[in-house]
């Protein structure tokens, strides 16, 4: 069977610049994703990061849906113990109802931030410990089939919003192999436990209502380009924006050089930072699809989704473009 291609997109922010243009650029590369045969694009929930713009999910797969006409558009993902589950099934069920059979809801366990935001979302970190029984009541709501007596989400989507269960570690694999859910692994930033991951998920899924077989989805980060040197080159300042990004906080604003972020990336902390990335493919649309391809047989995944990192807004659509060309065969 044809493995699926999808996005995820952060919105990134790129240095200097404002929000208004990320979101802007999320448009571009969603309408890009459409003409390319992307199964769907995902943005994911992150707090207090100067870097990443999608902080409020639900708006922009709302801003994101308007400007768009087929694609299919997520959470990839909500980070469930931020919020109340009846809240975001409204949210949701909203979007379903404004963009019927286009939204898909990916929920995390996580976070998705420090411990300090957290405080500030008036959230208990404790909250994670019920992930399970939230997810199962976020559904009730979405399905018409209330766990909490006397309470429905309103508006009740009269389509489905299918639920993806989000993961980097076993908790989530065997989640949502029990739930019967579809699994997506975050292994463009959290590599080291997908296979194992994916190997729990099969062995154990128990069919649904949604779903009768598993779905495994993979995350792969993505640079390519007509050239392998532009490529590459797109690869080293993305990833040299992203340390600057986790070693910004207690710098009180210093600004590195790119001489010192390398010396940074070569020394033991940085080591761990770059095997976050170890699944990267870069390079040429032949060098990408090889990778790809090698990649998908790995994991036996069904879908990859993948992020497109290059600074530059036109590098990036070109990325999407030039991959879906690449691998027109694949899905």
């Amino acid at each position: 069977m044809p493995v699926a291609l999808s996005i995820l997109d952060l919105a990134p922010i790129a240095p200097g610049r404002p929000a208004c243009e990320s979101f802007a650029a999320s448009v571009e590369l969603a309408r890009a994703a459409e003409r390319g045969g992307y199964r769907r694009v995902w943005y994911a929930e992150h707090h207090n990061m100067a870097t990443i713009a999608s902080s409020a999910t639900s708006v922009v797969i709302g801003h994101v849906a308007e400007h768009t006409d087929t694609i299919r558009l997520g959470a990839g993902g909500i980070m469930l113990p931020n919020h109340a589950p009846l809240v975001i099934a409204e949210q949701f069920g909203t979007l379903e109802t404004l963009f019927p059979g286009r939204i898909d809801l990916g929920l995390g366990r996580a976070p998705g931030t420090d411990r300090e935001t957290m405080r500030a979302i008036r959230r208990d970190p404790a909250a994670a410990d019920t992930f399970p029984q939230d997810v199962l009541e976020l559904q009730g709501y979405l399905t018409g089939e209330s766990r909490v007596p006397g309470v429905q989400a309103v508006p009740r989507p009269e389509g489905e919003v299918p639920l993806y269960i989000l993961g980097s570690s076993l908790f989530g694999a065997k989640l949502a192999a029990e739930l019967g859910l579809p699994y997506a692994f975050a292994s463009h930033f959290a590599p080291a436990a997908l296979h194992e991951a994916a190997a729990a998920y099969r062995d154990g899924f128990r069919p649904s209502a949604q779903a009768a077989e598993p779905h495994l989805i993979a995350g792969v980060n993505v640079f390519t380009a007509e050239d392998r040197d532009d490529a590459v080159e797109q690869r080293k300042t993305a990833y040299r924006n992203r340390a600057r990004g986790f070693i910004a906080k207690g710098s009180a604003g210093r600004d590195y050089t790119d001489a010192e972020i390398d010396a940074f990336l070569a020394s033991p902390n940085g080591a761990n930072l770059m095997a976050m990335t170890e699944y990267t493919a870069t390079g040429t649309p032949g060098e990408v699809r090889e990778y790809l391809e090698e990649f998908a047989a790995s994991t036996g995944a069904d879908e990859l989704i993948t992020a497109h990192w290059a600074e530059r807004v036109g590098d990036r659509v070109r990325s999407v473009e030039l991959t879906a060309a690449a691998l027109s065969g694949f899905r």
